[in-house]
């Protein structure tokens, strides 16, 4: 099986990897996610890297970075824009807000109320955004990465499910092993490495890439394989809500975007087996019996993919 990763990808990594030590699999997620056109929620305790992490991603690609800080007090004017009104023009001007990016960074987003963590919901299905009646197309490519602390602490607001569905990853970071942290360091000590990056790719070579993955091949088994997938967390003991057709899409086509990072024109089942805990687990509703005796969305993903047979005919390796 060819895992070589793209060549153009790999450019891209390498260069956040100047940025970020240890955190490889993290960027090629967050990759996965950009080439597919999705987003990512990025839930980790503060301080691990996780805005340093969108900036590296946006410098590389040469995209327009904006950064959200969401607040208690923060208004869904603030983030989509308003319409102000103009007397010597004698009109409404459109302010726009800091959502008009390309890479935009939603940090603590369950730190705002719902209200404001809804204003978030067009602009990321639907590339673009309405404000006092007028609708305004979000330039693309259009991503959004959104962090957010862990549920358990105090004044956060968890996101409501159709907000979550709206992400085509989940992941979590990590505190990192003590020789990258050391690394961190060393590199920190005089200037942040941030300040210095170069991007590698420019948004045109960035959008055709997004445009090929579109043609990566899906065989019928493999998209069998992915529905199975889904059909068997609505149908689990421990599940009240299940994976939607929403969440199919969103894995076949982040599989399309992993297949073109390894070098490949076709999906394999090891492509939809890798990504499908990130692409899931945010979206299974567990039942409150199944919450007091322990179990998690991880585990329940571990038993879907222990059930589901794998499919027998491979595409040509």
């Amino acid at each position: 099986m060819v895992n070589q990763t793209n060549p153009a990808i790999e450019k891209i990594i390498e260069n956040i990897e100047k940025v970020m030590t240890g955190k490889r699999e993290v960027a090629e997620l967050s990759l996965v996610a950009l080439l597919a056109g999705g987003h990512v929620l990025l839930e980790d305790v503060p301080g691990v890297g996780k805005t340093l992490m969108v900036r590296a991603l946006a410098k590389s690609v040469s995209a327009e970075f904006r950064r959200i800080q969401f607040t208690p007090d923060l208004l869904p004017s603030d983030v989509t824009g308003v319409s102000i009104y103009n007397p010597k023009e004698m009109e409404f001007q459109f302010r726009p807000g800091p959502i008009m990016g390309n890479i935009i960074l939603a940090d603590e987003i369950n730190r705002t109320s719902p209200k404001t963590q809804s204003a978030l919901l067009e602009g990321m299905e639907e590339s673009s955004l309405t404000v006092d009646g007028v609708t305004h197309k979000l330039e693309r490519p259009f991503f959004v990465m959104a962090t957010q602390n862990p549920i358990e602490y105090e004044g956060t607001y968890p996101l409501p499910e159709a907000q979550l569905d709206r992400f085509l990853l989940k992941m979590r970071m990590g505190y990192p092993n003590l020789k990258d942290e050391m690394e961190v360091l060393r590199r920190a000590q005089k200037v942040l490495p941030i300040e210095e990056l170069q991007s590698v790719i420019s948004l045109d070579e960035l959008r055709q890439i997004q445009e090929e993955i579109k043609n990566v091949h899906v065989d019928e088994s493999v998209r069998r394989y992915i529905v199975e997938l889904s059909k068997e967390t609505r149908t689990h003991p421990s599940v009240y809500l299940g994976v939607s057709p929403r969440g199919s899409i969103a894995l076949m086509k982040a599989s399309q975007a992993l297949a073109y990072m390894r070098s490949r024109d076709y999906i394999l089942p090891d492509d939809i087996q890798y990504l499908t805990p990130f692409v899931f687990s945010h979206r299974i509703i567990l039942k409150s019996e199944a919450r007091f005796d322990g179990t998690n969305t991880d585990r329940v993903v571990s038993d879907v993919l222990k059930k589901v047979p794998v499919p027998v005919q491979r595409l040509a390796k």
